[in-house]
């Protein structure tokens, strides 16, 4: 299993925010992307996802390029999680259910006991799931996106900031929910961008500093 950037850049106003970024995840990478703010992490992060367009480069998964009717299959098994989930009608347990209903994850399907379990790890019962998901707090929210991801079951999680609103304990859970589910199986890999350089130690085996990958991040 490779996800691979190939020579990915991104400017903006003719400015490069980030140029020339060559990197592999392979299977049971556990890998931190840090650096100043600025200099380009979350927005590589969207565009590895092909969530944000790049003006160079591609994506590459399982040594093919990843585009046109690729692309659905491909976000099923590379998964971004974002810093900011949004706000959407219904409970949180529609919105753990939602992507189910799409046509790329047609083979998967919701497990409740999962959800429920996860919750609980994350210090939820399972009255959350009840919740209207535009009540949540930034930092429940943050855990709703989280469980989503992992009842999904991708190959690669790409984790943007996703403890950032989280207190310190409830963070502390969700490193263990990461750590748990990549344990499951040993061929699954994580991408984690964070500001907290004690957590990227415990939640990485190799960090990689934006300034090193990219020409002209951050300018």
């Amino acid at each position: 299993m490779s996800l691979q950037a190939h020579q990915l850049g991104v400017a903006f106003d003719g400015n490069w925010i980030f140029r020339d970024v060559s990197f592999s995840v392979d299977a049971a990478n556990r890998i931190t992307l840090v650096g100043p703010s600025g200099s380009g992490k979350s927005l590589l992060l969207k565009s590895l996802a092909l969530l944000h367009p790049f003006d160079e480069g591609q994506v590459n998964w399982l040594g093919e390029k990843v585009c046109g009717n690729r692309v659905p299959s491909f976000r099923s098994e590379v998964m971004y999680v974002p810093q900011r989930a949004p706000e959407v009608d219904g409970s949180v347990e529609a919105f753990l259910e939602v992507p189910f209903s799409f046509a790329a994850n047609a083979a998967k399907s919701y497990d409740r006991g999962l959800a429920v379990s996860s919750l609980k790890t994350l210090g939820r019962e399972d009255d959350f799931l009840a919740k209207p998901q535009r009540d949540l707090s930034g930092g429940e929210r943050q855990i709703a996106a989280l469980v989503r991801s992992v009842l999904l079951n991708p190959k690669v999680l790409l984790l943007d900031e996703p403890t950032s609103a989280m207190d310190g304990e409830t963070a502390s859970q969700a490193e263990q929910l990461v750590a748990d589910w990549c344990a499951e199986d040993s061929s699954r890999s994580t991408v984690w961008v964070t500001h907290d350089l004690e957590q990227a130690e415990r939640v990485s085996r190799t960090q990689i500093r934006m300034g090193d990958l990219a020409t002209g991040a951050g300018k």
